[in-house]
């Protein structure tokens, strides 16, 4: 939308945003506190011209002395509202990463070197007022807003404008400030549901060139749990599912890898690959299965456990798709293996 369609206040919002750098945290004070009337303060100051203007023509005294009250707390009421929100300060804590399509959760903790403040609203910029968390700050404490937006894309997503405002305390006016905070949310991609199979294992330098197929349900890698195994053989996950130990057979890991192969995913476009090799790397963690994962211009070594899925996820995430340098649009990639 361009800029001469957006109405005034989108127009000074949009101003106010991109004139702000961003930062770590977000001191509260003259220069980044905004304040202008609401509804009921237009409407309470256009009540108070009419009185005005009937005490003039009645020569009205107690009508003069009631407007000037009424005006005065107005006043008061201005004041009041404004420093409701100065000397607080703003800072994020770093969100966790999310899948695309879900909602991800943004921490925001309001610290107060002062007295307690009453009726603060923070929320994200430019969503309404459905979305706003209203908390209370302590005298010389603190407090946390949890804030939530969709994360609609896979990749790393700077995170969104925040707003923080009041109307305390008879709500003439509603005093606010725009913070752009410094940070990124991590988007994996959407798992492909269901599961397709897992790959085919592959045979391990000096092996042979065998292939061992793998099933959809069960890792080949794993057999029944024989006494003598330890520990750190037994795969638990798999155990706590469904009741039967088992164990990792190390001498056919020792002969055969499983490679999340991004050539291997076989689908026309790049997005929905990296989405069947986000499913394809949940379904080895769940079967306990060592893995490894290769993109174009990449690769992760094989390993297990929740933090290697962690960082196979981060990588589909950071995963930059080529583009044709010629025409600047997304390169379609090779079916390699698709039929």
């Amino acid at each position: 939308m361009t800029t001469w369609r957006l109405r005034p206040r989108e127009r000074l919002e949009r101003y106010l945003e991109t004139r702000r750098p961003r930062s770590e945290s977000w001191s509260l004070d003259q220069g980044t506190i905004y304040i202008l009337p609401t509804r009921a303060g237009w409407a309470f100051a256009a009540t108070l011209v009419a009185m005005l203007l009937a005490a003039i023509n009645y020569q009205l005294n107690l009508g003069y002395g009631l407007i000037f009250l009424l005006s005065g707390a107005a006043l008061v009421a201005m004041h009041q509202t404004h420093g409701n929100l100065r000397g607080l300060q703003l800072r994020a804590r770093s969100p966790q990463p999310v899948y695309a399509g879900d909602a991800a959760s943004l921490d925001i903790v309001v610290d107060n070197p002062g007295s307690a403040r009453i009726g603060i609203g923070l929320g994200i910029h430019r969503t309404g007022t459905q979305g706003v968390a209203w908390v209370d700050v302590p005298d010389q404490g603190h407090c946390v807003a949890r804030l939530s937006f969709l994360a609609s894309s896979r990749g790393v997503h700077l995170l969104p404008t925040v707003t923080a405002e009041t109307h305390f305390p008879l709500g003439l006016f509603r005093a606010w400030t725009i913070w752009r905070p410094a940070g990124e949310v991590l988007v994996y991609p959407r798992p492909e549901h269901p599961p397709q199979a897992l790959p085919a294992t592959q045979a391990a330098a000096g092996t042979g060139s065998s292939t061992v197929a793998s099933s959809g349900s069960e890792f080949d890698g794993v057999r029944a749990w024989r006494r003598g195994d330890t520990l750190r053989q037994v795969v638990w996950k798999k155990a706590a599912r469904t009741g039967e130990l088992v164990s990792r057979d190390g001498t056919h890991s020792a002969q055969s890898e499983l490679w999340l192969d991004y050539a291997a995913a076989a689908l026309p476009d790049a997005e929905q690959r990296l989405s069947r090799l986000a499913a394809w790397a949940l379904l080895a963690e769940q079967q306990g299965a060592s893995f490894g994962l290769r993109l174009p211009g990449s690769e992760l070594p094989r390993g297990t456990g929740d933090d290697h899925r962690r960082r196979v996820l981060e990588a589909l995430a950071r995963w930059q798709v080529p583009r044709d340098r010629t025409t600047g649009t997304t390169a379609p990639s090779p079916l390699r293996g698709h039929r």
